[in-house]
């Protein structure tokens, strides 16, 4: 795989790993080994021309300075070339111990310069750098030589030496974002794992909470005639209906890609998507359980090909605990994930797509496309279409575009000259996907009404949660989970009365409203409890990531019981993998509620539990389950028991088990109007609430 390897060598600790890591690569890989070091001689000379003013007087002499000049050049450069001879030496020994062809480059100038000039010019396959040099405080991190060369090479793969261990044992994990040079990166970690006999592992992280964030930032500084040209309350919407479930799909595929590349190299990997800032959480998860090497692309997926080096390869090279190799290795993988759905269009569904700008059309049929995956359809059709509209839509916002488009041509902006303008369509309508979605809506706008308006004025949507990956999905039971392609089966309906039982339990409620107007309510508790995450962004971010979850879940009131895996989360900056699996094909994300421990049964959490005189049926543990995981679960099915009891039964039906919950929810709200909701649960659970 890499016929050369460059090793620049300066007799530090990781540098002398570098020469070893080097050496056990060459002897796998048959490769040459150049080993080279850059020293100043100018840098001297011209530093002792600088000191000449202060030597003694008798110095001063033309005569005497000429000799004393000629002196120190010969004495300064003989001695850095014995000091670069001897540096050499260790690489050629090493070689010849493993008997590998090696040759040596003494090279003279600006250390970073010489050598990326060396390297780019030579092209070698591997260069192995040190993180740190001879010249590392306690306090470093990446050496300043190390970081410009990174800068400066293009098209050879560079191994960062962060641990002075050797290059065996552990895993490799590669980070893909769908790029080349992240392909190429996987390609790499593939041939590594294969000679070395350590397991690979694909993560990739996207942020579905940016945008949330990003919004309650600036729309406190938006003058009202922008808020009503944009509708940027409206168009963040469809940010939560359209954007973020899309990002899980389209980095959920980078995984499936990732692992058929796998196994058209006959080999398997483990897989993992998180769901959050790239950077953070992948270092989370290199923090957590070390691996021997993690592998980036020079360059992520939305960088110029200009750019030196991508931001999260920066901050990863800088913070990662591990050895690092960044990729300029490109390769496109010839696979289109699409294939495997199989689903096809009519003629009529297709020519309506068609009125959509082509640099969109792409977002919009995959909105369309997902939809139709969740709902279990093979054929789209112009009916399917009107119902994704309606599905993909919140209440209100065809009305809300409908105004927006109003309000371009009040402006005096001509929406035919927009769509073919595509500059001017992308940076007004593009980004948000207004224009996308009302392409659709005012197609067939009379019909698109009258499919989709009951759907839309519907107060109580039903809500389920897939349990493989935590796809959220409404109004009808899906067929199929349109991220991990987990079936129907797999999905669960959320009791949102729960949570709303579990709000009074809570303390009193404290409302903050959001950037767009929609009032969110926090318990006493739960706002007491995200003040243990450090103020400011980490705060801001984690306060995100709650309130947006639970809109996806059709919920404003935030409880302790729903956010504490969150806040724990960010409190005790601990990554939390949302779903991996290894060996079947599947790996995706919670897009944004926390996923509880799995049950074994009748809502026990694993633990050893006594016998029991009750007997569950199918369809009463599946009604329990809909409860949320926790003590909400542990009272409802007490309360079932206790029905049970009441009423003489040892087999828990379906029919029992929504008799105990109706006559749950009466003592919930008996115990709501005398204060005593605590005292009942600690009765019911043997758990005591503070």
């Amino acid at each position: 795989m890499y016929k050369t390897i460059y090793i620049p060598v300066d007799n530090s600790d990781h540098s002398n790993t570098a020469v070893d890591v080097g050496v056990h690569l060459a002897k796998t890989f048959g490769s040459k080994i150049v080993g080279s070091h850059v020293y100043a001689a100018k840098m001297h000379d011209k530093r002792f021309k600088q000191m000449e003013a202060g030597l003694p007087e008798e110095y001063h002499d033309e005569k005497e300075l000429d000799r004393q000049r000629q002196i120190h050049d010969s004495l300064i450069t003989r001695g850095l070339q014995i000091i670069t001879d001897s540096y050499l030496d260790y690489v050629d020994k090493k070689c010849t111990e493993a008997n590998l062809p090696i040759e040596r480059r003494s090279l003279e100038g600006r250390n970073w310069k010489v050598l990326a000039e060396d390297i780019n010019t030579n092209g070698y396959d591997l260069v192995i750098m040190g993180a740190l040099g001879v010249g590392a405080v306690k306090d470093s991190v990446i050496g300043s030589n190390t970081e410009r060369v990174i800068r400066r090479v293009r098209n050879s793969d560079m191994l960062i030496i962060k641990n002075i261990q050797p290059l065996t044992g552990g895993k490799i994990v590669v980070a893909v974002d769908g790029s080349p040079y992240s392909f190429g990166g996987l390609m790499t970690g593939l041939a590594l794992g294969k000679a070395f006999n350590m397991p690979v592992e694909a993560i990739s992280a996207f942020d579905p909470y940016f945008h949330y964030a990003a919004f309650h930032s600036i729309s406190g500084v938006l003058n009202e005639e922008a808020g009503k040209v944009f509708r940027f309350k409206e168009q963040e919407k469809l940010h939560e209906e359209i954007i973020d479930s899309g990002l899980a799909k389209i980095y959920q595929s980078h995984l499936d890609i990732s692992r058929e590349i796998a196994q058209a190299e006959q080999t398997d990997i483990k897989t993992t998507l998180l769901d959050g800032k790239a950077f953070e959480k992948i270092i989370q998860y290199v923090r957590k359980d070390v691996p021997a090497l993690l592998i980036v692309g020079r360059i992520g997926v939305h960088s110029d090909e200009d750019m030196d080096v991508g931001s999260n390869t920066e901050n990863l090279l800088r913070s990662a605990p591990c050895n690092v190799l960044v990729s300029n290795r490109k390769y496109v993988p010839p696979i289109d994930t699409q294939a495997e759905y199989t689903i096809a269009w009519t003629e009529e569904a297709l020519r309506r797509m068609e009125k959509i700008p082509v640099f969109a059309r792409g977002v919009a049929k995959t909105a369309i496309h997902r939809y139709a995956i969740e709902k279990g359809h093979t054929i789209i059709s112009n009916t399917v279409v009107d119902s994704a509209v309606g599905h993909i839509l919140p209440k209100g916002a065809m009305d809300a575009m409908r105004a927006l488009g109003g309000n371009l041509d009040a402006a005096g902006i001509n929406r035919d000259r927009m769509q073919a303008d595509e500059a001017v369509t992308k940076d007004l309508m593009g980004p948000t996907l207004s224009g996308i979605m009302t392409q659709i809506v005012e197609e067939k706008p009379k019909e698109i009404n009258a499919s989709t308006q009951a759907y839309l004025d519907r107060m109580d949507q039903t809500y389920f949660v897939c349990d493989g990956c935590g796809y959220i999905g409404k109004g009808d039971t899906p067929v199929r989970c349109p991220v991990c392609s987990a079936d129907g089966t797999k999905f669960k309906q959320v009791d949102k009365k729960i949570f709303e039982v579990a709000a009074t339990s809570e303390g009193e409620l404290e409302t903050d409203v959001a950037y767009d107007d929609v009032p969110m309510q926090w318990t006493k508790d739960a706002k007491e409890a995200i003040r243990s995450v450090p103020a400011g962004f980490q705060r801001r971010r984690a306060k995100a990531r709650i309130e947006k979850s639970a809109r996806k879940l059709g919920m404003t009131t935030i409880t302790l019981e729903y956010a504490a895996p969150m806040i724990k989360e960010a409190a005790a900056e601990e990554y939390t993998p949302i779903f991996s699996n290894k060996g079947t094909g599947t790996s995706a994300t919670a897009e944004s509620s926390p996923q509880p421990p799995k049950t074994n049964g009748n809502g026990s959490n694993g633990q050893a539990e006594a016998a029991s005189p009750y007997t569950w049926t199918d369809e009463a543990q599946a009604r329990l389950d809909r409860a949320p995981e926790g003590f909400m679960r542990d009272c409802t099915k007490a309360l079932i028991l206790k029905h049970a009891e009441k009423i003489g039964a040892t087999m828990i039906t379906i029919e029992v088990a929504n008799e105990g919950i109706e006559q749950a929810k009466g003592y919930m709200a008996d115990a709501m109007k005398t204060g005593n909701l605590k005292d009942m649960i600690a009765d019911l659970t043997g758990k005591t609430r503070t």
